[in-house]
């Protein structure tokens, strides 16, 4: 299930977020996570099962939800996870989901299969 990002999830968010390649520099990492913090355009969500072990952030530009981020734990992937990220993210946006350079290859392996549309 997805959850909005709360800062006392901050530690989870960022290992999360670090699996992703652009992520993985601390530095970068801190900035990803204060821009989510304090700019209201900019959502993230945590997916729980047990645990959490996913997260997925987009940005909301004229109308449009671009896909910052996705990542689930490598420990739980090849679970259908990511494409359930995308179905529930779907479901709560007042808007169109449209990928980024760094998600685009993700949401068409998605789409593909059918599963999130």
């Amino acid at each position: 299930m997805l959850v909005a990002y709360k800062t006392i999830n901050q530690k989870i968010a960022m290992g999360l977020l670090s699996f992703m390649p652009k992520e993985k520099d601390v530095k970068k990492l801190q900035k990803t996570i204060e821009r989510y913090e304090n700019d209201p355009d900019w959502k993230l969500y945590l997916w729980k099962e047990d645990d959490f072990v996913g997260i997925v952030g987009i940005s909301i530009e004229n109308d449009v939800a671009l896909l910052q981020h996705l990542c689930v734990n490598p420990s739980f992937r090849q679970e259908g996870i990511g494409k359930m990220i995308l179905y529930e993210l779907k479901s709560i946006i007042p808007c169109e989901l449209k990928p980024t350079k760094e998600t685009k290859n993700f949401v068409l392996a998605c789409m593909e299969d059918g599963k999130t549309s």
